[in-house]
Formats: structure tokens, sequence, C-alpha cells
């Protein structure tokens, strides 16, 4: 080994990165793109894929896109290989949380809730597996979640769907790794985003949170490159079908 410091390298790789249009999504994004990837960025809101791509370079291109809508997903990964040819990795960012308590889950709520959480990251990640095949490479990176493993008030639809994602990484190590495409995920602890507004909104309960970690404090953006770069590369190349907690030891406690 030569140059460690190359495993890190994605020159000539192409990426995926769902929920692209803000928080970690967008960041994941910009951290591949940095990395010397070229990035398709996935999203419904297509002025923020815009701005995205704009402060990118070249090496981004945007598809403005519902992946709840499952009946969809073939259409959208054409378009999602259309930029750059098809992605030798894919990173599924994109969510939602509808905090509904267990008495009010709707019909719809669960609905969207697994769709876009659950049925999207496998969906989308099959359509592109041949090509992975065919290359021997290919990285697949879930986001799971703290409820993953952790029950949260409100949190019933949410939380199901990140706990499948946890087996659903596990599901697709053990179908796809014998090709060369590993699935891992990450589980981040409390960013500031969209998702977790309420939370940083009460800044009491966002100072319980920070206290309830290890280190300290709550994630900075930031934080979610070096082990969304350590998973989307060559550096992980015996690592797959494992979940990463990337919060801070919040799950330590």
């Amino acid at each position: 080994m030569n140059n460690p410091a190359g495993l890190f390298d994605l020159t000539g790789r192409v990426a995926c990165v769902t929920g692209a249009s803000a928080g970690l999504g967008q960041q994941a994004a910009a951290a591949l793109a940095a990395a010397g990837a070229k990035v398709v960025g996935v999203a419904r809101r297509a002025e923020a894929l815009e701005e995205w791509a704009e402060q990118t370079g070249t090496n981004a291109a945007t598809v403005a896109a519902d992946l709840s809508q499952r009946n969809q997903i073939a259409d959208i990964a054409a378009k999602i290989a259309a930029p750059f040819g098809s992605p030798d990795i894919m990173v599924h960012a994109a969510g939602i949380n509808t905090r509904e308590t267990a008495d009010d889950v709707t019909d719809a709520g669960w609905d969207n809730t697994m769709n876009l959480n659950l049925a999207a990251p496998f969906f989308l990640s099959q359509a592109f597996v041949p090509a992975m095949k065919a290359k021997g490479w290919g990285r697949i990176v879930n986001f799971a979640s703290l409820q993953t493993t952790r029950a949260f008030p409100g949190g019933v639809s949410y939380g199901a769907s990140k706990a499948g994602i946890g087996q659903l990484t596990r599901a697709m190590a053990e179908a796809w790794s014998k090709d060369g495409i590993n699935a891992n995920a990450i589980g981040p602890g409390f960013f500031p985003t969209e998702l977790t507004g309420p939370v940083f909104a009460d800044p009491d309960r966002a100072a319980r949170n920070a206290a309830q970690t290890c280190i300290g404090r709550n994630g900075a953006l930031e934080d979610i490159n070096g082990p969304l770069l350590f998973l989307c590369s060559d550096a992980s190349a015996y690592v797959t079908g494992q979940v990463l907690m990337v919060d801070g030891g919040f799950t330590a406690k």
C-alpha cells in the first residue's frame, strides 16, 4: 500500500445521493464531489438542487423527483444514469418523519414513510446493481438512525422504517457483496437539519441530547464527511453489512 490516502480518492467514480437538496444529503453530495466523484443529486426541490449544482460545478447533475412514488422508480433511475452513466455509489439520505404518535398514525403517513425511507433505497439500488456487478465494484450507503435501535416519542412509522434499514443493509450485503458491492449504513445522531428542526428549536432539548453523547455536543454537518467517504471508497473494501453510528457516542451511553 504505497499511498493509504489514495484509498479515499473517488476520481472516476459516479455517485448518486438522494435527499441532496438540504441537510446531511447535501453535505454528503458535496463531500463526494470534493473527493473526485461525479455526483447526481436527487430530491423533490429542483431550485435547491440547482443551487447546490451551481456551487459544485461540472461534476454535479440533478434530478428532481419524488422517490416516495414507487411506480416511478424505473423512470427516475434512467434519469439518474443519463448525465454520467450508471452510478457506482448510491447514498440514500432522503427521508421523512411524520412524528405521528402511535394513536394517530394514518395510512397515508405510514405508506409515505415506508415508501421513501425503506422501499426507495432498495428498489433504486436494485436498478443499478446489474451495472455494479458488471464492474465488480459498488458501494451502497443507507441512512439509518438512532431510532434503528431505540424508540422515540412520535416515532412509530419512522422508527419502524429505520429499523428496517438496519436489516435491509445486512440483506443487501448478503445478496450482493460477493459481486464487489458493499452495503453499509450510517446512523446519524442529532444533526441540525430540516428533519430535526423541532428538536433544535427547543434549546433545552438540544442541550440534553448533547449531554447524552460521550463527546458532549450535537453533530455538525461536516462530521458526516469522514465516515461517508470511508464507506463509499476502497477504504471499506472489507466492510459490509454494518451500521456505523455517527452520533458522538449517544448510543454508547
